[in-house]
């Protein structure tokens, strides 16, 4: 099957059906970087344009939270020179966008490791969570050092050790505790889940989460999504028929 190709939308149909939760994995940096005969940087850099872009159209289309797909705990593959760009490429959006952030009344939120990032970066993550902590507004969540396989295996042996120190009653153990144990557990539930750039596959992204979500692929590649792709997105989530396995 096709990829689904984003298309513009009717705002009366975007505003009718509005998902409370949209994770997207921002794939096709190195694609959109090679079409133009140009270093992977480059599309990393205006990947982090579509981030703002993305980031601000969410907003302003009142939709509650929003995950991005940032950094896998499988990037750690890739060249060090390239690793250490997207590190930098997340300072620079910090420290740029911090402001606007609080201004904005959005709360950053970070699910993953990132404490195994460098201590300065550690430090200034750190500093934009307390700086919008106090934020009422939409969430942006990041994914830094993110598996969804390693998520569900950290809960199950946080249930195992609590099991053997006799705290916790396996027989109790159902999916909502399970789900209070994950780093979404303060988020609303995940309604739809964009993949860019026409890989059809999750890539250990949410996995738990997305039971239930609706999951959109699309061809455009990351830098070249914005707000009109981004309500293409809203439109066919709300043409959807969400039964949750009943009828």
């Amino acid at each position: 099957m096709r990829p689904f190709a984003a298309r513009a939308a009717d705002p009366a149909t975007v505003a009718g059906v509005l998902p409370r939760h949209v994770a997207i994995i921002m794939d096709g940096n190195g694609r959109w970087a090679k079409k133009r005969h140009l270093p992977r940087i480059a599309g990393h850099r205006q990947g982090v344009e579509a981030v703002r872009r993305v980031a601000r159209a969410a907003r302003a289309m009142g939709i509650e939270a929003l995950t991005l797909y940032a950094f896998s705990s499988e990037n750690w593959r890739r060249p060090e020179e390239e690793v250490s760009d997207l590190m930098g490429l997340l300072r620079v959006f910090i420290r740029s966008d911090l402001d606007e952030m609080v201004r904005d009344n959005v709360r950053l939120r970070i699910i993953g490791d990132y404490r195994r990032f460098t201590p300065d970066l550690v430090e200034l993550i750190d500093t934009a969570i307390a700086r919008t902590s106090v934020n009422t507004g939409p969430i942006l969540v990041m994914a830094l050092n993110y598996g969804a396989q390693a998520e569900i295996v950290e809960v199950a042996r946080r249930m195992a050790e609590r099991a053997q120190a006799g705290t916790l009653d396996p027989a109790t153990i159902d999916a909502a505790m399970f789900e209070d144990e994950l780093d979404t557990r303060d988020l609303p539930p995940l309604d739809l889940l964009i993949r860019t750039s026409g890989e059809v596959r999750l890539s250990n992204f949410l996995l738990w989460q997305a039971a239930y979500a609706e999951l959109l692929f699309v061809d455009t590649l990351w830098p070249e999504f914005d707000a009109e792709t981004l309500a293409g997105a809203i439109a066919t989530f709300g043409q959807r028929q969400r039964r949750f396995g009943g009828l």
